[in-house]
């Protein structure tokens, strides 16, 4: 990786040395175990442990409460309004009522999406995200409204009783700012921070950070939405920090944001995922993009984007196009990937990876999932195992918009998603196994 040098000469001049992986842990081998169709979405889906140890289970809504009066619900998906509870590893579930009502006396076009819940692994605490908008009159069927790009800003909720009420919904606002300008660069009802899919998950690290890994439309010199890259969207990723405080609210900081290269990734960077290694570092992967007004022939390489934290979330390498561990870059289109730390030590990616150049979003498969080397943090090509791909008979394919998490049960890696068609209208749910040997 080409940024290595330069974070090593970070780490060092902080005093901080870098930890070589242990020698006696070998490299796992990765075996797909079952990939099970299902007739409706399985209730794993954003499902997370509720504890540090045991298999106890909570999620929360899948679906948006839009207004008081109307809730968008996907087929074969319920809608819980705080959220749902599994005693038994996800096997049966307990519905658990709003309490307190927050969104039930929202305006008429008012949203509050259900990002998946982030429990704290130290505190027990559910972290509920609530990417939000106020517009007053937008027709709440209107899926992603242009103003979204404008007007998204971030709010959140803890619960400390394992989800059965929540204390507070209050606005995420860096310190020192305002509800109408909450972070640094970022204006309610000029440019949007919000979240990517759910690849975005929540960490905490170490030292007790809490870091959502968020991103904001980009503002030009004129005040209003900027697409340098010429794509119909430019984003920076910024990285929200927050520590606890004793009322259960959190104080927040930003990091330094993650900007695109115009030339090289046409709608900014998208869709941060992150791990915490295991010598402190930060690893962030995120989608690119080519293709739009300034690339029609979609000749800049489809990569996929890394950029590297030495001190939890501050500061970050500018990012460069991921490797594998033999320092060739592969192809990926525009699409949600995941960073998933296992119980064994070893960090995974889940993603799509294209033998050739991608085209914007498309094309959508093979999933695959690959080892991270844990010292130069590429990607192990002998070690990536492809999920699913489109078959002979099939027009086209979308392996996207995929949940992730390790089973306590059976150590095996569990990927919950479906297999939608090239249009997105029609999908056969799907949960995949994948054990780690």
């Amino acid at each position: 990786m080409r940024t290595c040098t330069m974070i090593l000469l970070l780490m060092l001049s902080a005093g901080h040395v870098p930890a070589e992986q242990p020698a006696n842990l070998p490299r796992g081998i990765l075996k797909l175990t079952s990939a099970e169709p299902l007739k409706e979405m399985s209730p794993l889906m954003h499902a997370s442990y509720l504890k540090n140890t045991g298999v106890e289970m909570f999620r929360g809504s899948w679906v948006m409460a839009a207004s008081a009066s109307t809730l968008l619900i996907k087929p074969g998906e319920e809608f819980a309004p705080n959220g749902a509870y599994s005693p038994d590893n996800g096997r049966t579930w307990t519905v658990l009522p709003a309490n307190p009502d927050f969104d039930g006396a929202l305006p008429h076009g008012y949203r509050r999406e259900a990002f998946p819940v982030f429990v704290d692994p130290v505190n027990g605490n559910i972290f509920k995200l609530m990417p939000s908008l106020d517009t007053p009159g937008l027709d709440p069927l209107v899926n992603e409204p242009p103003i979204a790009l404008e007007a998204y800003y971030l709010r959140y909720r803890v619960s400390v009783d394992g989800g059965k009420t929540f204390l507070f919904d209050e606005p995420i606002v860096q310190k020192g700012k305002t509800p109408e300008n909450p972070f640094e660069g970022v204006y309610r009802g000029k440019n949007g921070i919000f979240m990517g899919d759910v690849g975005s998950q929540i960490i905490r690290t170490r030292s007790g950070r809490i870091m959502i890994p968020a991103q904001a439309c980009k503002l030009g010199p004129d005040g209003k939405l900027s697409s340098p890259g010429g794509g119909f969207t430019y984003t920076d990723v910024i990285m929200i920090l927050g520590r606890w405080r004793d009322d259960n609210r959190l104080d927040w900081e930003i990091g330094q944001p993650i900007e695109a290269d115009p030339s090289r990734s046409t709608r900014g960077m998208i869709e941060p995922t992150v791990a915490e290694m295991f010598d402190g570092r930060l690893l962030c992967v995120m989608r690119g993009s080519n293709g739009g007004a300034k690339d029609p022939e979609y000749k800049i390489p489809s990569y996929r984007w890394v950029s590297v934290s030495p001190d939890e979330g501050l500061h970050w390498s500018t990012p460069e196009p991921w490797t594998y561990d033999d320092d060739t870059p592969f192809f990926s289109p525009s699409s949600m990937s995941l960073l998933l730390k296992h119980s064994s030590g070893r960090v995974f990616w889940i993603g799509n990876i294209s033998p050739s150049n991608c085209q914007g979003n498309h094309p959508r498969y093979p999933l695959v999932i690959g080892e991270v080397e844990p010292n130069t943090l590429d990607l192990i090509k002998g070690t990536v195992l492809e999920i699913d791909t489109k078959r002979p008979d099939e027009s086209g394919l979308n392996l996207s918009h995929f949940w992730g998490f390790e089973d306590r049960e059976t150590s095996e890696i569990v990927v919950v998603g479906a297999r939608y068609s090239a249009d997105y209208n029609s999908n056969t749910p799907m949960v995949w196994r994948i054990a780690v040997q």
